[in-house]
C-alpha cells in the first residue's frame, strides 16, 4: 500500500535513475550525480580505469568554486579543517583537485565516500561569511561537551548492505548507542540519505553487538525554519531530532543521555 513516505523507501531507484554516465574521448568517464552543490547543480565526478585501478576526481571544481566566491584557505585553521575533512574520507588534495585512487572491487564504497567528501567540502562555503566563527558541527560538538556526554566524532561503520557510512558523532552506552548527524541545512536529499544510512547501520550493529541503535538528527533552525514534513518523516521512521533553538530543553538533553 502506497503512502506519503514512499520516496524514502525508493531512494535506491531514485539515485540510479538520476545518475548520468558519459564516456569522454580523454579516457575519463563523466558521472553526473543527483547530489547538489550550493548552486543547486548536480555534482559531477570523473573516473578513469587503468587496469584494476580507478582514479576518481572532481577536476578541481569544488575548491576552485569556493575560492572564486571568496573563501580563502590562507589560515592554518582553515587548511587543517579542509585536510581533516577530506582525510576522514580517504581523499587527497592535488593542487586543489580532490582525488581518490581505488580498485574495481572497492569502487562502489569509494564512490560513495567521494561524493560525501565533495558535499562536506562544498558546505565549507559558510566560512566565507564574515560572522561565521565555526562550522555547525563544531557548535554541535560544543553542545555535546556542555551536556557532558562522551562521544566519538567522525564515526564510520559498515551497514547490512556492505556500504560504510560516516556519521558526525557516535554516543555509545552499555546496551545502546546513538548515531548523530548535524544538519546546518536540511533538504530532501540529505534527509533521505540520513534515514537510509542510519537504518542500514542499525540493522547490522544490532545484529552484531546486540545493542539498541538509535538515529538522531541535530538541525540548525536558528537562521531558517525547517519544513514540518521533514520532521514528520524523521518521526515516522522512528528517528529522534533536536532543533538547535531548543537544544537546552530538558527533553532534548535527555535524548543525548539515552544511550
Amino acid at each position: 500500500m502506497s503512502n506519503e513516505y514512499d520516496w524514502i523507501d525508493g531512494y535506491y531507484n531514485w539515485l540510479k535513475s538520476n545518475t548520468q554516465i558519459q564516456q569522454l574521448k580523454s579516457g575519463w568517464t563523466e558521472i553526473g550525480t543527483p547530489f547538489m552543490d550550493r548552486h543547486n547543480d548536480g555534482l559531477t565526478i570523473y573516473a578513469k580505469l587503468d587496469g584494476d585501478s580507478i582514479t576518481l576526481s572532481d577536476d578541481g571544481y569544488i575548491i576552485s568554486d569556493l575560492t572564486a566566491d571568496g573563501l580563502q584557505f590562507s589560515s592554518k585553521k582553515r587548511r587543517d579543517l579542509l585536510l581533516s575533512t577530506i582525510s576522514s574520507y580517504g581523499i587527497q588534495n592535488d593542487g586543489n583537485e580532490l582525488t581518490m585512487v581505488t580498485s574495481k572491487e572497492n569502487y562502489p564504497v569509494s564512490l560513495h565516500f567521494f561524493i560525501q567528501a565533495l558535499v562536506a567540502v562544498n558546505d565549507m562555503f559558510m566560512l566565507s561569511r564574515p560572522n561565521a566563527k565555526s562550522l555547525f558541527h563544531e557548535d554541535v560538538a560544543s553542545y555535546l561537551d556542555s551536556a557532558e556526554v562522551i562521544y566519538t566524532p567522525s564515526f564510520i561503520a559498515r551497514g547490512s548492505t556492505g556500504l560504510e557510512f560516516n556519521f558526525n558523532f557516535h554516543i555509545a552506552g552499555r546496551s545502546s548507542e546513538i548515531l548523530i548527524n548535524a544538519f546546518n541545512n536540511l533538504n530532501q536529499n540529505m534527509l533521505s540519505a540520513f534515514l537510509f544510512n542510519w537504518q542500514d547501520i542499525r540493522d547490522e550493529r544490532q545484529r552484531q553487538a546486540k545493542k539498541k541503535v538509535s538515529g538522531l538528527a541535530i538541525i540548525n533552525d536558528l537562521e531558517r525554519s525547517i519544513d514540518s514534513k521533514y520532521l514528520k518523516a524523521l518521526s515516522h521512521k522512528g528517528t529522534e531530532y533536536i532543533l538547535f533553538s531548543e537544544k537546552d530543553s530538558p527533553g532534548n538533553v535527555e535524548k543525548l543521555h539515552a544511550a
